[in-house]
C-alpha cells in the first residue's frame, strides 16, 4: 500500500488525478480494503503506544518518570501526526512520515532501560510487535518501506535488551516471535486483498452481464417506442394517402412534416419533468371530417417526469386518432386528475364501441401505441368497451413504479416490488461482504495455527514442569488444535461454519482458557509460561466473525475474567502484576479487538460502501452504453427510412408529390404494408411468415382487394433477415394491386417458397424496380436478438414473369447445410 498518509483522507475525498493512490489501479472493492487496513494499521498502533506507554510510565519509578515521559512524549507526537496524515495526506512527504513511524520504535526501545523490570521488558516487546504488525497494513502497497521498518523494530529490540541488561546477550526468541507476527500479517493481508480482488473481478463479471441485459432491454424498449411513433405517424398517413383521392387533403403536408419532425426525434432521451396538463391540452384534434372535437376536464398542474408524460400524450393522440376512424362519432372526452403521487387521464367516447378481445395482434393502434407505450415507462393503460356501448380508455402512472423504464412490458405485473437496482445493490454488498468474510477467516485461521504451532507450542513444551497437572494443559493444546481444524474445514470448502458447530467451538475455547489459567501459577499468568492467553482469542474471532464484534468483545472478558480470577484467588496483585497484566491484555486481546472491529467495519462498512461504488460506476458506464447503442440504431433506423419513407413524406410534406397522384398513392401503399410487416416482427407467434405476410395481406384488403393465402407444407424456423426478403416482393405486388391477388407459401423439409399472382398489377414494369431499391435499403430496426441474421443474408432467389398485367413473383431460400436443424 502506498503509504496511507498519501493514499486519502478518512472522509474518501477524491485524489487529485497527478498523483495516484494505486498503481495496479484497483477496482472499489480491493482499493476500499486498502484504505480499511491502513486506518486499522494507524489508529491500532497509536492506541497501542499510547497505553503500553502510559501503563509503563505508571510503573517506573519515581526518579525514572521524567526522563521516560521524555522519551515516550515523542513517540505518542509521531503516533499524533500520523493519525493526522490521514486527514491531510498531501501536507506530508513520505519521507517525513517513515521517518516519524521509525521513531516510534527507535524512541520505545530507548525507554527500556529507563523504566527497567519486567513491565519494561513487556512494555517494548507489546508497543514494537504491534508496531511492526501495524507498519505492515500501513504501508502495505510499499512493502519494502514496511519491512525496513519491522528490521528497525527488531534493531531496536535488540537495543533496548542491550541497554537494560548489560553483558548479556539479547533473547533471541522475541525476535523470531516478531518475525512470526510480521510474516502472518502480511500473509493476511494478502489473503484478504486477493479474496477483495477477486470479488471485485466476479463483481464486475456479474455487473457486465446485467449491463448487457440492461442495454437489451433499453433497446428494445427504444425499438418498440420507435415502432409505436412509425405507427402513429408516418405509417397512418401513407395508409390514408394510399386508400383514395376523393377528400380534402389540405391537411396532409404539415401532417407529413410533423412525421419527419417525429420519426428524426431520438426515443429514450426525454429528461426532467413536464406538465402533462399542458401538454393535454395540445392534443390535435384533426381537421376536416377528421376532426374530433375534445371536452376537456383537466384538473392542473400536472407534473410529471417526461419520459411517462410523453407517453400518455402519445397515446392519447393515437386514441383521438382511433375514435375518428373507428368510433363513428366527432365528439369525446378528455379528463385528468392527481392520484397517489400520480396522475390518470381518460378518454371516452360514445361511439360504436367493439370487444377489445377481437382485435387481431397485429393490430398496433391499442396494443402498441397504447399499452406497451405505459408499459415501458411503469404505467398502464386499460382500455374498455362493448359493442354500441362506447370505448374508455385510462392512462395510470404513479412515481414509485417509475423506474422500470428499459423493462420489457412482459415484466409488468400488478404487484409492487422494489426499484430493480435496489435489489442489485443488496444482491453486490452481499456477495461482496461474503467474499470479504471469507478472506478475514482464513486470514485469522492461519494466524490461529500459526501461533499456535510455533510460539504456543514451544511455550507448552519448555514449561511442562511449571503446570499444575501438566496433562490439563496438553489436553487444552489438542483440544483448542481440533476446534481449528473443524473450524478450517468449513472454511477450505467454500462453507459457513454451521451455528451448532461454531457455539460448540467457542465453548470448547473458553473451556481451555479456564482450565489453562487455573493449572498455571498465578504469578506466570500472561507470562512465558502461558502459552493459551495470547491464542485462544484468535479461534474464538474466526469462528464469531460473521457476528456483530460485541460477541467476540464479551468472549475476550469472559477470558480476561478468567485469568484475573485466578490472579485474585492467590492475593492481590502489586502495581508491577498490574501494569505487566494490563500491558499484556492490551497487546493480545485488544489488538484481537482492534481485529474483531476491523473485520465488523469490512463487512457492514465497506462492503456496502464497495457495493455503492461499484453500482454507481456501473450505472455510469450502462448509461453511456445505452446512450451510445440508441444512438447508433436511431442512425440506423433513419437511414433505412431516407431510402423509402422519407422521399415520400418530404414530396407530400413540400407539394413535390400529390396525393391525387395514382403512382403516388400506389407507392404511399407499398410502404404501409412494408411498415405494418415489420411492426409484425415482434409479435409472439407460431409461424412469424405467416403472421407477416398477413400484415401485408391485411393492407391490400383495406385496397379493396381480394387476396386469397394458401400454405402447403409443415411450417419452420427462418431468420427474420431472410424472412423480410422473402415477404418484400410480395408486398411491393400487393401494393400495386387493383383488384385480385393469390398469395402461396410452400414449405419443404429444407427449403420455403413465397410467390404472389396478380392479375392487374399496376405499373408491372415499375415493380421490379421498387422491389430492388428496397432491398438494397438498410433495415429499419435495429434487432438486438437477431445474431444469425447477417449470416442469412440471403441467399433469396426472387423470379418475376409478366404478361400484361399480369405478374408472377416467387422467392425462395434454401437452408443452408451448416446452418443448423431442417424446417422439418
Amino acid at each position: 500500500m502506498g503509504h496511507g498518509g498519501h493514499e486519502g483522507n478518512s472522509e474518501g475525498a477524491a485524489q487529485p488525478l497527478d498523483r495516484p493512490r494505486y498503481p495496479c489501479s484497483p477496482r472499489s472493492g480491493e482499493r476500499l480494503v486498502i484504505l480499511a487496513l491502513e486506518r486499522f494499521g494507524v489508529w491500532l498502533r497509536s492506541i497501542v503506544v499510547c497505553l503500553c506507554g502510559v501503563l509503563g510510565v505508571v510503573s517506573a519509578d519515581p526518579a525514572d518518570i521524567p526522563l521516560a515521559v521524555s522519551l515516550l512524549a515523542p513517540a505518542f507526537l509521531a503516533c499524533g501526526v500520523r493519525l493526522y496524515a490521514l486527514r491531510r495526506p498531501h501536507r506530508f512527504p513520505l519521507p517525513l512520515l517513515w521517518t516519524s513511524d521509525a521513531a516510534v520504535v527507535v524512541l520505545t526501545a530507548l525507554s527500556q532501560p529507563v523504566i527497567g523490570g519486567e513491565p519494561a521488558n513487556v512494555m517494548v516487546e507489546a508497543m514494537v510487535g504491534i508496531s511492526v504488525v501495524a507498519f505492515q497494513y500501513e504501508w502495505a502497497t510499499r512493502p519494502w518501506a514496511g519491512a525496513a521498518l519491522a528490521a528497525l523494530g527488531a534493531a531496536a529490540c535488540v537495543l533496548g535488551d542491550v541497554l537494560s541488561s548489560p553483558g548479556s546477550s539479547p533473547d533471541v526468541v522475541p525476535l523470531v516471535r516478531m518475525l512470526i507476527q510480521v510474516v502472518l500479517s502480511r500473509a493476511a493481508y494478502l489473503i484478504v486483498r486477493a479474496l477483495a480482488r477477486a470479488a471485485d473481478r466476479s463483481a464486475a463479471v456479474r455487473a457486465a452481464a446485467r449491463r448487457e441485459r440492461e442495454v437489451a432491454a433499453a433497446r428494445r424498449a427504444s425499438e418498440r417506442e420507435y415502432l409505436a411513433t412509425l405507427h402513429d405517424t408516418a405509417s397512418a398517413t401513407l395508409l390514408m394517402v394510399s386508400q383514395g383521392d376523393g377528400r380534402d387533403w389540405s391537411w396532409l403536408p404539415p401532417r407529413a412534416r410533423q412525421d419527419l419532425e417525429a420519426m428524426s426525434a431520438v426515443p429514450g432521451f426525454e429528461t426532467g419533468s413536464v406538465d402533462l396538463a399542458a401538454l393535454l391540452r395540445c392534443v390535435p384534434e384533426g381537421e376536416g371530417r377528421t376532426r374530433v372535437r375534445l371536452r376537456t376536464r383537466i384538473d392542473g398542474p400536472l407534473a410529471i417526469p417526461s419520459g411517462p408524460g410523453l407517453a400518455i400524450f402519445n397515446g392519447v393522440r393515437e386514441a383521438v386518432t382511433n375514435v375518428a376512424r373507428h368510433a363513428g362519432v366527432r365528439e369525446a372526452e378528455l379528463r385528468a386528475w392527481t392520484e397517489r403521487d400520480g396522475a390518470v387521464v381518460e378518454l371516452s367516447d360514445a361511439g360504436r364501441g367493439f370487444d377489445p378481445r377481437s382485435v387481431p395482434a397485429r393490430r398496433r393502434g391499442i396494443s402498441g401505441s397504447i399499452i406497451a407505450r405505459m408499459h415501458a415507462v411503469g404505467g398502464a393503460a386499460t382500455v374498455t368497451s362493448h359493442p354500441d356501448t362506447g370505448t374508455r380508455v385510462q392512462w395510470r402512472w404513479h412515481g414509485p413504479t417509475g423506474t422500470s423504464q428499459a423493462a420489457d412490458m412482459t415484466q409488468a405485473t400488478d404487484v409492487a416490488r422494489p426499484p430493480r437496482t435496489r435489489v442489485q445493490h443488496t444482491a453486490d454488498v452481499r456477495f461482496i461482504r461474503g467474499r470479504l468474510l471469507r478472506g478475514t477467516q482464513l486470514a485469522v485461521l492461519l494466524i490461529s495455527l500459526v501461533w499456535q504451532f510455533t510460539i504456543s507450542l514451544r511455550r507448552l513444551v519448555v514449561h511442562q514442569d511449571v503446570y499444575r497437572p501438566a496433562w490439563a494443559q496438553t489436553t487444552a493444546f489438542v483440544c483448542l488444535a481440533a476446534v481449528a481444524v473443524v473450524g478450517g474445514a468449513y472454511l477450505l470448502r467454500g462453507r459457513r461454519i454451521p451455528p451448532g458447530v461454531r457455539w460448540v467451538g467457542v465453548g470448547s475455547v473458553l473451556a481451555v482458557s479456564a482450565v489453562c489459567a487455573f493449572t498455571l501459577p498465578p504469578e506466570l499468568s500472561t507470562g512465558a509460561p502461558d502459552w493459551a492467553f495470547g491464542v485462544v482469542g484468535w479461534h474464538a474471532l474466526f469462528l464469531l466473525a460473521d457476528l456483530r464484534v460485541r460477541v467476540f468483545a464479551a468472549f475476550l472478558g469472559a477470558h480476561v475474567g478468567l485469568n484475573a480470577t485466578a490472579v485474585f484467588l492467590s492475593g492481590a496483585p502489586s502495581a508491577a502484576q498490574w501494569a505487566t497484566l494490563g500491558i499484556s491484555t492490551i497487546g493480545s486481546c485488544g489488538f484481537q479487538l482492534s481485529v474483531g472491529v476491523l473485520m465488523t467495519y469490512l463487512l457492514h462498512g465497506t462492503a456496502p460502501a464497495a457495493g455503492t461504488e461499484a453500482a454507481r460506476e456501473e450505472d455510469m458506464r450502462t448509461r453511456e452504453r445505452i446512450h451510445e447503442d440508441m444512438q447508433r440504431d436511431h442512425k440506423e433506423r433513419y437511414r433505412a427510412l431516407t431510402a423509402t419513407t422519407v422521399p415520400l413524406l418530404v414530396g407530400l410534406g413540400h407539394g413535390v408529390l400529390s396525393p391525387h397522384d395514382e403512382e403516388v398513392r400506389l407507392r404511399c401503399g407499398v410502404e404501409a404494408a412494408r411498415m405494418r410487416r415489420l411492426f409484425a416482427e415482434s409479435d409472439a407467434v407460431v409461424d412469424p411468415l405467416l403472421n407477416e405476410l398477413r400484415a401485408c395481406v391485411e393492407v391490400a384488403e383495406q385496397h379493396g382487394v381480394t387476396v386469397s393465402l394458401v400454405v402447403r407444407g409443415r411450417p419452420g424456423e427462418v431468420p427474420v433477415e431472410v424472412r423480410r426478403q422473402l415477404i418484400d416482393p410480395v408486398a411491393v405486388i400487393l401494393g400495386r394491386t387493383r383488384s385480385t391477388a393469390r398469395v402461396t407459401v410452400v414449405w419443404t423439409p429444407r427449403a420455403v417458397r413465397v410467390s404472389v399472382v396478380s392479375e392487374d398489377c399496376a405499373d408491372a414494369r415499375d415493380t421490379e424496380e421498387a422491389a430492388r431499391t428496397h432491398a438494397g435499403a438498410p433495415n429499419v430496426t435495429a434487432n438486438v436478438d437477431a445474431v444469425a441474421d447477417a449470416d442469412a443474408n440471403a441467399q433469396v432467389d426472387v423470379e418475376r414473369t409478366m404478361r400484361g398485367g399480369s405478374v408472377w413473383v416467387e422467392a425462395g431460400w434454401r437452408r443452408p447445410a451448416v446452418f443448423g436443424v431442417d424446417l422439418t
